[in-house]
């Protein structure tokens, strides 16, 4: 009776995981820009993998197993968030385009890219100056 209901989860489990996936994948073909786009492959493809991940720690009958499949569903939601940072912080900094529909750009006047200091949200933005980097040039 127990292993029915535990295949039964394990099977819940991959179906969302391989549902999150697909709409992951969906996600980064279909968006308009890098930080959509980004936005999409981290938490979807996060969530869908540890699903996934989730299925198989449940659905193992050895412990080995079950370990290794939660210490990568640990380290996958540790590092993914952390990527999707860097990469948009990245790509912010060089200036990639904003899709036309973004409605604010919280970032804009407040970020130094010579220092890379970032003022305070209430402090008034400072004019970006010509040859700052992206913020400066676009204005």
């Amino acid at each position: 009776m127990i292993a029915i209901i535990q295949e039964i989860i394990s099977i819940i489990l991959m179906l969302i995981g391989v549902l999150l996936l697909m709409v992951a994948g969906i996600g980064v073909v279909r968006m308009p820009d890098i930080f959509l786009r980004m936005s999409a492959a981290s938490k979807a493809s996060s969530l869908g993998a540890g699903c996934v991940l989730l299925s198989v720690a449940v659905s193992a009958a050895d412990i080995a197993v079950t370990v290794r499949a939660l210490a990568g569903l640990l380290f996958l939601l540790l590092t993914a968030p952390v990527a999707a940072h860097m990469i948009g912080r990245a790509a912010y900094m060089i200036g990639a385009p904003l899709w036309k529909g973004t409605m604010v750009d919280e970032l804009r006047g407040h970020y130094d890219t010579r220092r890379h200091t970032l003022s305070g949200i209430g402090a008034q933005p400072s004019q970006p100056r010509r040859g700052t980097g992206p913020l400066g040039d676009k204005s």
